[in-house]
């Protein structure tokens, strides 16, 4: 796909292609979170929180931790956690070095609900992304995404 510039800036291949990021997320996030409550009764802002919290060394992170993994504001992350923790998918403990500080843990049913979760977005992974793109193209576009992360 071929990017032109103009001389209006909205026509500036730079805002093009934000453009074009911020459309391709958002629907392949809108398409996934309809699939996710579909089939697990999972908002995919909940998928994200339980799948930090897994990959988390010891299965916990501090709220900040969390907002930061997510990108969410900490005041979002707050509330977002507790209704994670009314559905009893995680768990606040005290962190024993920082009074100030709290941890979010995974529970055992948050644990179980984030496989069946994990098998409804990999499905969706092969449709939207595995049959659509390459072994290739995934890997460049994979590379090329790190590498606009990394600059933030």
């Amino acid at each position: 796909m071929t990017i032109q510039s103009s001389a209006c800036p909205s026509g500036n291949e730079k805002v093009q292609l934000f453009g074009l990021l911020l459309e391709t997320n958002a629907r392949l996030a809108r398409q996934m979170d309809l699939e996710l409550e579909a089939a697990c009764e999972m908002p995919l802002a909940w998928f994200e929180v339980l799948l930090q919290l897994r990959k988390a060394s010891e299965g916990r992170l501090k709220m900040n931790q969390v907002a930061d993994a997510i990108v969410h504001s900490t005041g979002g992350t707050t509330r977002l956690v507790d209704r994670l923790e009314l559905a009893g998918l995680v768990e606040r403990r005290s962190c024993p070095n920082d009074r100030r500080a709290t941890y979010v843990a995974i529970t055992p049913e948050g644990d179980a609900r984030l496989d069946h979760a994990l098998a409804v977005h990999l499905d969706y992974l092969d449709r939207h992304l595995g049959a659509r793109l390459s072994g290739d193209e995934r890997e460049t576009l994979t590379t090329l995404l790190e590498k606009l992360n990394a600059a933030s």
